[in-house]
């Protein structure tokens, strides 16, 4: 038995009343309910579902450091796009768990990337990415090619980054 043309067109109104992505209002709530990655500036760093670090700069692409925002009730299931239904996600991890439902945080971790970054590491991802690093106890910016030259003196009082890191013997 079909379905009348009225009925389907109610259900293809309920669709588009219902929106399929995060607006930015949740998506922004999102970020802010993820753990925060310690000694690392909040507004950059996260920790996903599973516990990885994520860069916020880093949506939507595929590396070890990108996310996507995730439904955690699927879209698919009846799943709403809202800030409560939604959580970050490794980007790997957030395509192994597709439109699975209350998937446990052991099966995620199983599906994360197996790159660990270590601080300087890290350091020197955000100077690429920011061009400066914020942390407690080690802020810095990125110097300049005209001071990198010695033709400038920059004036600003954060001092330049001593990246890559000089590495210290006993």
């Amino acid at each position: 038995m079909s379905s009348s043309p009225a009925r389907a067109g109610n259900q293809n109104q309920k669709e588009k009343e219902r929106p399929r992505f995060f607006d930015a209002k949740a998506k922004a709530q999102c970020w802010e309910k993820a753990d925060v990655v310690s000694g690392r500036h909040p507004e950059r760093w996260r920790k996903d579902a599973a516990g990885n670090i994520v860069c916020k700069r880093f949506w939507n692409c595929h590396g070890c450091l990108c996310y996507e925002y995730d439904h955690i009730v699927p879209f698919s299931k009846g799943g709403e796009s809202t800030a409560d239904n939604c959580q970050i996600l490794q980007t790997r991890v957030n395509r192994f768990k597709s439109d699975k439902e209350w998937v446990e945080r052991a099966e995620l971790e199983g599906f994360s990337c197996d790159v660990k970054f270590t601080d300087k590491e890290l350091d020197v991802i955000e100077m690429a990415v920011y061009g400066n690093v914020i942390r407690p106890g080690n802020q810095c910016r990125c110097k300049t090619v005209a001071e990198m030259l010695g033709l400038h003196k920059h004036k600003s009082p954060l001092a330049a980054c001593e990246l890559p890191y000089k590495e210290t013997t006993p």
